[in-house]
């Protein structure tokens, strides 16, 4: 069983889109992709720099855009779940069939401003514990005043809050963490920090009509199968201000049998994590064109009906 996976926030890089856009009818896609939420995907994909696509109202819109892009680029394939990280969820979405495209590149681009403007308020950003365990390393962050926002298995936890809190976690790493990583990201997402964002993430959510999903779409909430699409929508709005339980998620691929998992562009993250929580399933990330008929193989082999 195969499972289709979209990455989040900090996953992008410099010019990272630039191959992708030299496939046939690509470039026409993103193009009008980008008359629809008034932002250049392709500048921003391929000639800006690093700080440029830091900026959370470019970096959310811009990763669904190239997670759309490359699932695109497979062909007609029907993965047995779908699931995304953070703002991955949108794309996740759309794979399910409960928003089109421009409906969730519309939503994302209305996210990516919210939570911008929410992230201004106050200096905060992310850093990845790697290694520990996971119940002393919460403890511990706790006792910072930071939040576990994402709960990633594998051994990973991302911590978030103000850059103050974050520098003393940098001095006093919990028992068993070998190192703390600064993300590229520009707030501390899914925590109090996003909760101006809420309200207005939902008042654009109200101007959809989700569908319900077609395959079983995995949620970042709790790790359960969302079967309705306004179940969906309600967890995309809350999301924001709420941890990632990618740990539970990947507890429910292996509960559903995967067997399979190929993570869209920019891939690597999510495989990552599942190469090491998910022993015995195939992974693959598309990163470039290049991957794709090493995709399409792995999907033909592991796509049930």
């Amino acid at each position: 069983m195969l499972v289709l996976v979209a990455p989040g926030q900090g996953a992008q890089t410099p010019g990272f889109l630039t191959p992708w856009l030299e496939l046939p009818g690509a470039a026409d896609r993103v193009a009008a992709w980008s008359d629809a939420i008034g932002l250049d995907l392709a500048r921003y994909g391929t000639q800006a720099d690093a700080d440029e696509i830091r900026d959370t109202a470019v970096a959310q819109p811009l990763l669904v855009a190239a997670g759309l892009l490359s699932a695109a680029a497979l062909g007609d394939i029907s993965p047995g779940a779908v699931a995304g990280h953070s703002v991955g969820e949108i794309t996740a979405a759309a794979f399910a069939g409960v928003l089109d495209d421009v409906s969730a590149l519309t939503l994302v681009r209305k996210r990516g401003l919210a939570m911008a403007e929410a992230a201004a308020i106050t200096e905060t950003g992310m850093s990845a514990l790697l290694g520990g365990d996971p119940e002393v390393s919460v403890a511990h962050l706790e006792k910072l005043g930071l939040t576990p926002a994402n709960i990633n298995g594998a051994g990973q936890i991302v911590a978030a809050g103000t850059l103050e809190e974050l520098a003393a976690l940098a001095e006093d790493k919990p028992e068993g963490v070998r190192k703390v990583v600064p993300l590229k990201v520009a707030g501390a997402f899914h925590t109090r920090h996003m909760a101006p964002a809420v309200d207005r993430l939902a008042e654009a959510a109200r101007q959809l009509t989700p569908a319900d999903p077609k395959v079983a779409y995995v949620s970042n909430k709790d790790g359960g199968a969302v079967v309705t699409g306004a179940e969906v929508l309600d967890r995309l709005v809350g999301q924001v201000a709420n941890p990632v339980r990618w740990d539970l998620c990947m507890e429910t691929f292996k509960e559903l049998g995967a067997t399979a998992l190929v993570e869209v562009c920019p891939g690597g993250t999510l495989t990552g994590l599942a190469k090491r929580a998910l022993p015995g399933v195939k992974t693959l990330a598309l990163k470039t064109p290049d991957d794709l008929d090493a995709a399409r193989e792995l999907i033909a082999e592991h796509t049930r009906a």
